[in-house]
């Protein structure tokens, strides 16, 4: 395990464009130096190799608290929908609170999700539907209507997706007086 960084290497972490000049002079000083050229050579390359590792180390530890951060959010929401069954067996749809302004129960709701399949993306833009390509919501509402259902109806297949949401908690934070 490495301790100590070279200056070179610190000098590669802070370079900006202001400091360019700077950097490009203390490059030409270490190449004048009386140190052998494998050395100048080595600690030119292990400078940089030792900023790859680090760059290389916060891109892993990036990835982690990607994953941790995920795990929470599912955590959370799992923890929410609990919370607001408990409180509904109980009767409790809101809570008053002294830090916090109330918690609410939220109901469960139904969401309609519509799914469209072209069946001839040629004869649809034909009958105007069209930007580059077919218009989806143009003719999403035009489904919608008795007119655009029969126009369209040979040529298009709408599919409708309930999801089903749950009762989750909400947290009502107090508000700030002064504001």
């Amino acid at each position: 395990m490495k301790t100590t960084n070279y200056r070179l290497q610190t000098e590669l972490e802070n370079l900006t464009p202001a400091k360019k000049e700077w950097f490009k002079n203390y490059l030409k000083e270490l190449l004048e130096s009386d140190k052998p050229y494998y050395v100048k050579t080595d600690y030119i390359a292990l400078s940089f190799l030792e900023l790859d590792n680090k760059i290389n180390y916060l891109a892993e530890e990036i990835k982690q608290l990607g994953a941790i951060r995920k795990r929470l959010q599912e955590a959370k929401a799992l923890a929410l929908e609990i919370t607001a069954q408990t409180l509904k067996e109980y009767g409790i749809d809101r809570m008053e609170g002294t830090v916090v302004s109330s918690i609410t129960v939220i109901p469960s709701k139904k969401r309609l999700k519509e799914h469209l399949f072209i069946k001839d993306p040629n004869k649809i833009m034909e009958l105007g539907y069209v930007t580059f390509s077919v218009d989806e919501k143009a003719l999403k509402e035009a489904l919608h209507t008795q007119e655009g259902m029969q126009e369209l109806d040979a040529f298009v297949e709408l599919s409708v997706e309930e999801e089903y949401i749950p009762e989750r908690l909400k947290i009502n934070k107090k508000r700030n007086q002064s504001q």
